[in-house]
């Protein structure tokens, strides 16, 4: 513990938000937990006896958030280096590369992220061959904004030998999927040095403290990072400060995922692909792809998985977006209870990453399992709506069943808010927005529940029920924020006008309504140590 999470700390003069007094305006901070929350008029009685008193100015006060789904170094390689999630058409990616590629004559890999040429007028990426003109001939990686598909110049594809006979490669066609983009991932990643790692995961980390993110779960595999990149992230957040940093590990091998220091054999542990790459698993074909996905994992292998970890004390979790790949974890899960008592496997807490497309069947199996549902509602916000990209894929029926948060709720699934950056950016506040007024209106929840979902649900999924909010004996992961008049949101309009009465004795959250500005972190705070203080405030 550090000299500065020794100190004692009394913030008042502004909203904290807690359950503990929904009208608190002052807290206490001690060794590096939360000591007291309460009244102005109360903390009179410490403020001679702390080390320093915060001046909030009105400010608010929430629990920290937690981003439940973060690939930690792609998402630093995405903030410092080739990002395309904006180009807004294949001449301007075109554009976006070139300028790069001359900018970093000496790198020995070019790395970067985020094309979606579903949004672009030409409406196809770009070939290998133009990809080799505007890199010289340089390695280039280039991935989706689903991260489930690549393009690549042809001096990466010589660095990975047997790359044409693997699965996902089709000669002269881009992108790669599967086991190919796999390969090629690998010995992209494999050209970084230990330096240009850390520093990316040192941005990544950096960035969301400045965002009031106090903990990333992240979440590596041999399929989707390296050993070297997972445990060299874990011994950073260990040893500077900043959020700290939960590790799973997408490994059937789950002594592996162990001895790598990881909570679980869990994450990206790909039952299924992605919906905008056309490999997310489905029972009935895509509406604009001949075929319906790509299976990774059947529910017998779920099922052993599930088994294996139970008994080994350790999480199990899988990526499953198609309906197909839910049904095989929901039905592999529920093997696992039948073998091991129903008792066993929700305990464990056991995750399932994305859950977009849901059964009524599938919801009422994760809330019987006990199984996480760790979402992503930006996925909606980019991809939803009549004319986005799942109407394309899916035709527009079945992309409006798509991320019902509410049915989830109403079930009782157990949500953790995340956003898989860097296919959606680290933006808690923005996240909620997307929950809130979610494109299809049945799916949304209510600010307050987003907001659970995102700090309290978090933790729960790591299994800590006593941290996420802000009461006496809970973590000091904490956030200020400069923000509007505070209300009691929900989804409806006929709730909320009155919710808002402050008797209801819920303590408020912003008003998320879209155009209204999101609020501003201008002090991240986690286990009493201040990771990040705005400039000139």
């Amino acid at each position: 513990m550090s000299a500065n999470e020794h100190r004692t700390v009394l913030l008042r003069g502004g909203e904290v938000h807690s359950p503990a007094d929904p009208f608190a305006t002052a807290m206490v901070v001690e060794r590096g937990h939360v000591a007291w929350v309460g009244s102005e008029g109360a903390a009179d009685a410490f403020a001679s006896g702390v080390d320093e008193v915060v001046d909030l100015d009105g400010a608010l006060v929430t629990p920290a958030f937690v981003d439940a789904h973060v690939h930690t170094t792609a998402t630093g390689l995405a903030l410092t280096g080739l990002d395309l999630s904006s180009a807004a058409s294949l001449a301007e990616a075109a554009d976006r590369i070139r300028s790069y590629a001359a900018a970093r004559p000496a790198d020995r890999i070019l790395i970067g992220h985020g094309w979606d040429a579903s949004r672009w007028p030409e409406r196809r990426p770009l070939t290998r061959a133009e990809l080799d003109g505007l890199t010289g001939g340089r390695p280039l990686y280039l991935t989706r904004i689903d991260v489930h598909s690549c393009v690549v110049t042809t001096a990466l594809l010589d660095l990975v030998p047997g790359i044409r006979d693997l699965d996902g490669f089709h000669d002269g066609q881009q992108p790669l999927t599967g086991d190919a983009h796999h390969a090629v991932r690998a010995a992209a990643y494999a050209e970084l040095s230990p330096q240009q790692r850390a520093e990316a995961q040192r941005a990544a980390r950096n960035h969301a403290a400045s965002l009031g993110i106090g903990t990333l779960h992240e979440c590596g595999g041999p399929e989707i990072s390296s050993e070297d990149d997972f445990t060299g992230l874990l011994d950073l957040a260990r040893s500077e400060p900043g959020p700290r940093v939960v590790g799973y590990w997408a490994d059937l091998d789950i002594e592996r995922a162990r001895a790598l220091g990881a909570l679980g054999a869990a994450g990206d542990l790909f039952a299924d692909g992605s919906l905008g790459s056309h490999t997310a698993c489905l029972h009935e074909q895509y509406a604009d792809h001949a075929g319906s996905g790509t299976a990774h994992l059947d529910a017998a292998a779920v099922a052993a998985h599930v088994v294996a970890c139970t008994e080994a004390g350790l999480q199990a979790g899988f990526h499953a977006i198609g309906d197909a790949a839910v049904d095989a974890v929901v039905e592999g899960s529920r093997a696992a209870a039948d073998k091991l008592g129903l008792a066993r496997i929700r305990a464990a807490r056991h995750r399932v990453e994305h859950a977009e497309m849901l059964s009524p069947e599938a919801i009422a199996g994760f809330a019987e399992l006990g199984l996480t549902a760790s979402v992503q509602p930006a996925f909606d916000a980019y991809w939803g709506g009549d004319e986005g990209m799942y109407a394309d894929r899916l035709g527009v029926e079945r992309a409006r069943a798509l991320n019902p948060y509410a049915a989830l709720l109403r079930a009782g699934v157990p949500l953790a808010f995340g956003s898989d950056s860097p296919v959606t950016p680290l933006d808690p506040w923005g996240t909620l927005r997307a929950a809130a007024f979610h494109r299809t209106p049945e799916h949304r929840v209510s600010v307050r529940a987003a907001f659970t979902a995102h700090t309290r649900g978090g933790w729960r999924a790591v299994g800590r029920d006593d941290a996420g909010t802000l009461v006496p004996g809970a973590p000091a992961d904490y956030a200020v924020w400069r923000t509007g008049e505070l209300l009691v949101q929900a989804p409806d309009d006929r709730v909320a006008r009155w919710s808002t009465d402050p008797r209801s004795g819920t303590p408020g959250l912003p008003d998320l309504t879209p155009g209204n500005d999101l609020p501003v972190c201008l002090r991240t705070v986690v286990s009493g140590q201040t990771v990040f203080v705005r400039p000139n405030e």
